[in-house]
């Protein structure tokens, strides 16, 4: 759809009716204009799948490796690949734009929402975040570049104001989203936060770079909730205030129109951008019900394949390992096998060539071999092999048994805290991969170990059932005023988020038959805020006014506080659980209820774990993080493991130097016994397909293809860069340009591991490199680099290259990353890896030109395997500008 078109539909419309689309209508959509065949446009959170409009566990989403393990790639071409899944997900769900990526940096290792994004680096992050975008967009769905700009940490992160240099916002904090806008995405999303003195949802930055300088022709709508005013955001660059019906634009945006505050003209464009995204995702002169599809309908039918009875447990394939098993249906909501309803082709628009239609029945189902291949081969290509001692991969034919250790291996994190989370159809854990692999060959004897302190998790089938059926899960009723029952359905779990809520409800209830299968005394928990109660067996354990405290919207809606009580329970006996909570204005959508059993003698259960090392012939434990270290709407406050996990590791290595631990988290944390263990492996938050291709890596079916995309400490004392936490409302980026590895490299500070480090199955040496003598202002150069496999094994290396300029007159990193590029070879092999590196890896911002400027003169050119590890280098002059 071409500019005249879009004039022309924008024309049929009074100024109240443009004004209406520029807020949502729900909480996910946007409105609906019949006038002029608009329908509304679907939004649903991302990065790690695509949840639809419900928060519902019965309508499950395939889950993928978090964002920090998607940066840890290093591969565009498998990235887009997994764009390709989000957005088949997407059309299964009906939604028409996926909120990912995310494009903030890692700028301190403390960032709570570290497992969304990926990367300290603006080059790798930019790159990896392009090609998210093109392989959602390929089919039709839009993208969002987020959170724009400087989003970086959690702490006050709905008023902080960051302080940032002209210069290093453009080189540093700007640079993933202009690489996202060049690989035309068509959504940016302001932040909530605030940069040098005005709300990111009415900063001048909206304007300028993003519409001018870049030219960027999308949607820019605001993060939600993150409109505060009428008059200055719509004066700006904003186009779309999520979400709704109700809000500022929605009271006050009309009058301020006919007053003259607001021109309509900028009214105007934002309706426009609006019409080019439904057009894009082909929200626009949609058939009407019952009509045909037409020949450019996407029609996307989907199945989970074959419920399983979920009592039989998973089955097993012995060449890919356990099968998920679907949670059973439950109540009215309808299940995931349904089609969704075909809708039409984007349209050519401006930035390019409209996407192809997909044929009807081309996505994978979300359970099926090909998307399951795919989250398999992601896990194992960010897995990071930190360190080897020879120890891995465990060869399955000599092993008669094998030790595998800790709460994680059984009950790992697949993915990480706050609004990005999805419910998966299901998880397959490292246990059951390790299982499923070394079935009929060795005995895989699991000891948990001692627990890491954490919240007890909520009510689920494996331990509840529905009062009312007998069904496993819980039994979700809505009261009115008078304790009288407007609704009831079976759930799947005790969290729940969003419910629909019917006319007149005044409490939600969640009731469920425990059984305890452990005597001792049992921890519950309702999470919430307002008027909540627990009663077992009738008996009160919880009843009080728990008012709300705090705004952010990721605790308000998603991650509640708990309260806590605790009561003893007898081995077999089953109980009656029945928790309340009253629905008052403002007290969030979220209710959670949960139980944990007595936790074992934890000298007991190290014991346990020390002597089942001993008796076999390797050792894996799985350790990690929980639910409270990474999480939206929390900053981290050290990076310590749980003291119980420290402990486990270095009791276990010590009962056996065959000893691998698996590292389950999003993002760094102190190791202090690294080099006590014969191997240690960085899985991240893997996503649902985690047991599969860890067993992969693990077995060596497949090689460890991750390197870090982050600077880890050795300890948060050694960091060069900590700060989240203003002062006064300010949180100053004092460190300049130097965050991440650059940072490491000025201190001269040497880290536990650099950004770039990652062991694979073989052995690399380098040779030399080629790069031309002298090259042009504004032209790309390639440089070539020779190297030999000179391990046993076929293997993967990721040639990096950085630039540096010991004499510039400027304020230089040490050294920055300029670009990369991967070979394969088989042992003993010699390869040539050409890099390309970007005449934009040169310049620098100038504030004195507002523009961008290139410093003449020589510049090396390091190349090596991370950014602590150069192999050869050279160097180049780049002459005088014109």
């Amino acid at each position: 759809m071409d500019d005249e078109d879009l004039d022309r539909l924008v024309g049929k419309l009074s100024t109240a009716q443009k004004v209406r689309l520029l807020t949502g209508a729900t909480t996910w959509r946007t409105a609906a204009e019949p006038a002029v065949g608009l329908r509304p446009v679907v939004t649903s959170d991302g990065p790690a799948g695509v949840r639809g409009e419900a928060w519902d566990e019965r309508s499950p989403s395939a889950l993928l490796p978090s964002a920090s393990a998607i940066g840890a790639l290093w591969d565009e071409e498998l990235t887009e690949e997994l764009g390709g899944l989000l957005a088949r997900e997407a059309l299964r769900k009906g939604v028409d734009v996926v909120l990912a990526p995310t494009l903030n940096l890692h700028r301190t290792p403390l960032g709570g929402r570290h497992f969304e994004c990926f990367s300290e680096d603006p080059e790798l992050a930019g790159r990896t975040g392009a090609a998210l975008v093109r392989g959602i967009q390929a089919h039709g769905v839009a993208a969002t570049a987020k959170h724009y700009v400087a989003n970086d940490s959690e702490t006050d992160r709905l008023t902080v104001d960051v302080r940032v240099a002209e210069r290093v916002l453009r080189e540093v904090y700007l640079a993933p989203f202009e690489a996202a806008v060049a690989a035309g995405v068509w959504v940016v999303m302001a932040g909530y936060n605030g940069v040098n003195g005005t709300i990111m949802a009415a900063s001048p930055l909206l304007a300028d770079p993003l519409k001018t300088d870049w030219g960027f022709d999308g949607v820019v709508l605001s993060d939600w909730g993150a409109v505060r005013s009428v008059e200055a955001p719509a004066r700006a660059a904003l186009d779309l205030a999520m979400p709704g019906p109700h809000g500022p634009w929605a009271e006050g945006l009309l009058r301020a129109v006919e007053d003259g505050r607001v021109p309509e003209q900028a009214v105007d464009d934002k309706v426009r951008r609006l019409l080019r995204l439904a057009a894009r995702v082909g929200s626009l002169d949609r058939p009407g019900p019952g009509s045909p599809p037409g020949p450019t309908d996407r029609t996307t039918a989907t199945t989970l394949g074959p419920v399983a009875d979920p009592a039989a447990g998973p089955s097993t394939d012995p060449a890919t390992g356990p099968t998920p098993t679907p949670p059973p249906s439950a109540g009215p909501t309808p299940t995931p096998t349904s089609t969704p309803t075909p809708r039409p082709g984007p349209s050519a628009g401006p930035a390019g060539p409209a996407a192809p239609a997909a044929p009807a029945g081309s996505a994978d189902p979300i359970a099926g071999p090909a998307a399951r291949a795919l989250l398999r081969r992601a896990v194992a290509a960010g897995s990071v092999l930190l360190h080897n001692r020879d120890l891995l991969p465990l060869d399955a034919e000599r092993l008669s048994s094998l030790a595998v250790i800790g709460m994680h291996a059984a009950h790992p994190r697949p993915q990480g805290g706050g609004s990005a989370r999805v419910f998966p159809d299901t998880v397959v854990t490292p246990l059951d991969g390790i299982r499923a692999r070394l079935r009929g060959r060795a005995e895989v004897r699991h000891v948990p170990g001692p627990a890491a302190p954490a919240p007890p998790p909520p009510l689920g089938v494996d331990r509840c059932r529905d009062p009312a059926t007998g069904h496993p899960g819980v039994l979700l009723r809505l009261l009115d005023a008078d304790g009288r029952e407007l609704a009831a359905e079976r759930r799947l779990t005790g969290r729940v988020l969003e419910p629909e809520l019917a006319p007149g409800a005044h409490t939600v209830e969640i009731s469920a038959l425990l059984t305890a299968e452990t005597p001792g005394e049992w921890t519950f928990a309702v999470g919430g805020f307002g008027r909540m109660s627990l009663t077992v067996d009738g008996r009160p354990l919880l009843d009080g006014h728990y008012p709300r405290d705090v705004d952010d919207p990721a605790v308000v809606h998603v991650n509640p506080p708990r309260r806590t009580a605790r009561t003893v329970l007898a081995a077999g006996r089953t109980v009656h659980l029945v928790a309340r909570r009253e629905l008052v204005p403002g007290s969030g959508r979220a209710t959670t209820v949960s139980a944990a059993p007595p936790e074992p003698d934890p000298r007991d259960s190290l014991a346990a774990a020390v002597a089942a090392a001993r008796a076999c012939d390797a050792a894996i434990v799985v350790v990690g993080t929980t639910e409270h270290d990474e999480t939206e709407g929390y900053d981290r406050t050290d990076l310590r493991l749980a003291d119980p996990q420290n402990a486990l590791v270095r009791a276990v290595a010590a009962a056996n130097p065959r000893t691998a631990v698996v590292l389950n988290s999003g993002g760094p944390v102190e190791l202090p016994w690294r080099e006590e263990v014969g191997a240690l492996l960085l899985a991240w938050f893997p996503g649902q397909e985690a047991g599969t291709g860890l067993a992969d890596v693990l077995f060596g079916a497949a090689e460890p293809g991750g390197r870090l995309p982050t600077t880890w400490a050795a300890s948060l004392a050694d960091a060069p860069v900590t700060a989240t936490r203003p002062a006064d409302g300010r949180l100053a980026y004092a460190e300049g340009l130097h965050i991440g590895h650059r940072a490491w490299l000025r201190t001269g500070r040497e880290p536990a591991y650099w950004f770039g480090h990652g062991l694979g199955y073989t052995t690399w040496e380098y040779d030399a490199v080629e790069a031309p003598r002298e090259v042009r202002v504004g032209d790309d150069v390639t440089v070539r680099v020779r190297l030999r496999n000179t391990g046993r094994r076929s293997g993967r290396e990721v040639v990096q290259l950085w630039l540096a300029r010991p004499d510039s007159a400027l304020d230089r990193p040490y050294r920055w990353f300029a670009t990369h590029a991967t070979v394969h070879a088989p042992p003993g092999a010699r390869v040539t890896a050409a890099l390309r590196i970007p005449a934009r890896a040169f310049r620098y911002w100038s504030p004195e030109d507002t523009d961008w400027r290139t410093e003449p003169g020589r510049y090396e050119i390091l190349v090596g395997r991370s950014a602590g590890d150069i192999r050869v280098r050279t160097a180049t002059k780049v002459g005088s500008e014109a």
